[in-house]
């Protein structure tokens, strides 16, 4: 049926399908890229493959004309490229829709996968999305604890009752060592948290580095007269 049959309509619904429970994955984690974008962007990505791969038969000529049928393909790759690019935000030194945006590209992947008429490997594909957004977000939250690294957090407090001096202390004592530290000018304090803690509030910038140093805004934000500790670059998940 120049290549109408039902083993293309089986494509397109395996994409469908498979690109649908990321799609669920991402839409119960919340994520801006849920359950229509991924369905659609997987199932839009089987069909590109299956035109490229079948939509010029009425035109080629033995001798003649002769088509490479995988430069659509390689631009689908361009074109998510520019979709999961709009999905990343940075937000007061945060990084958010990383992983979302992978996950788009991935889907893509994967569509193309099944368009091109390889359902095992899109399988596989969608299996090890799975492995990675369940099994290692434990696991780098695992290695995050043990590891030394350089992060950056933004600390707003309470001025005037020494919390800064009660911060680096509890930076010493878990081992923290503080590289940089610096008054953030300007009005870098939310509006909300002054409405609830009065105008007498301060945000510094500060580095730290040490074993461990990823658990550092929970543990530094429970002190007293802390308001809020935010971490720069947080892959979101």
């Amino acid at each position: 049926m120049n290549g109408q049959g039902w083993l293309q309509i089986g494509e397109l619904l395996l994409a469908f399908g498979l690109a649908s429970l990321i799609g669920m994955e991402r839409q119960f984690r919340g994520k801006s890229a849920g359950l229509r974008t991924q369905a659609i962007v997987g199932t839009a990505s089987a069909l590109f493959l299956q035109v490229s791969k079948y939509g010029f038969g009425d035109v080629l000529s033995q001798g003649t004309v002769a088509l490479d049928p995988s430069r659509v393909a390689a631009q689908v790759v361009t074109g998510i490229g520019f979709l999961g690019a709009g999905l990343i935000i940075t937000r007061r030194g945060a990084i958010h829709g990383l992983t979302t945006a992978a996950a788009v590209w991935e889907v893509a992947a994967i569509g193309m996968a099944a368009g091109a008429g390889l359902p095992v490997l899109a399988l596989v594909v969608t299996a090890l999305h799975f492995v990675v957004v369940l099994g290692y977000t434990q696991l780098s939250s695992w290695i995050a604890a043990r590891g030394t690294a350089e992060l950056d957090f933004t600390v707003v407090y309470e001025d005037g009752r020494g919390v800064l001096r009660t911060f680096l202390a509890a930076c010493t004592a878990h081992g923290w060592n503080v590289t940089s530290l610096s008054a953030l000018g300007g009005r870098p304090v939310p509006a909300e948290l002054t409405a609830d803690h009065g105008s007498d509030l301060v945000a510094v910038a500060v580095t730290l580095s040490g074993p461990g140093v990823a658990q550092a805004a929970g543990a530094l934000g429970a002190l007293e007269g802390v308001v809020r500790v935010d971490r720069g670059e947080v892959e979101d998940v």
